[in-house]
């Protein structure tokens, strides 16, 4: 399965329109990574994916990665120094287990699209939008780094 048959482009327009619609309430910066295999541990894999996106170059360290290995079924939910700086030990808890629920269920879009929009929920506590917040990431989603 490749990664365009594993979200079409209509899915993968809802999913990027998950995280604009996310990031008018937070001042946080998502983005999504999706390719087949995981090489290695997944967090480690998340990371190296974090920095090559350079998602670590975000004024306020507040990015967050969602990351997933379709065929190997991993995820993972990465969030810059900022955020741990500023939340409580298990504050991604709740959004992964949203990943874990629907695609349980089949239901990657969902799930991704739920997930995303709670993250930006609960970042929106920590750092809320500004008015003069930019857009310091590609709401894209990446295949290949």
């Amino acid at each position: 399965m490749q990664s365009q048959v594993f979200l079409s482009e209509q899915e993968q327009g809802q999913v990027v329109h998950a995280i604009e619609q996310a990031e008018k309430r937070t001042s946080g910066e998502m983005r999504l990574h999706i390719e087949p295999r995981c090489k290695g541990d997944v967090m480690d894999r998340a990371a190296y994916i974090f920095e090559k996106l350079e998602m670590h170059k975000t004024e306020l360290r507040n990015g967050v990665l969602f990351y997933v290995a379709y065929e190997d079924k991993k995820v993972a939910i990465l969030g810059d120094a900022g955020i741990n700086a500023k939340v409580p030990e298990h504050f991604w808890d709740s959004v992964y287990a949203i990943l874990r629920d629907e695609f349980s269920k089949g239901n990657y879009v969902a799930g991704l699209e739920k997930a995303i929009a709670e993250a930006g929920e609960q970042l929106a506590t920590h750092f809320p939008y500004q008015s003069n917040d930019t857009n310091e990431l590609s709401n894209e989603i990446s295949f290949d780094v």
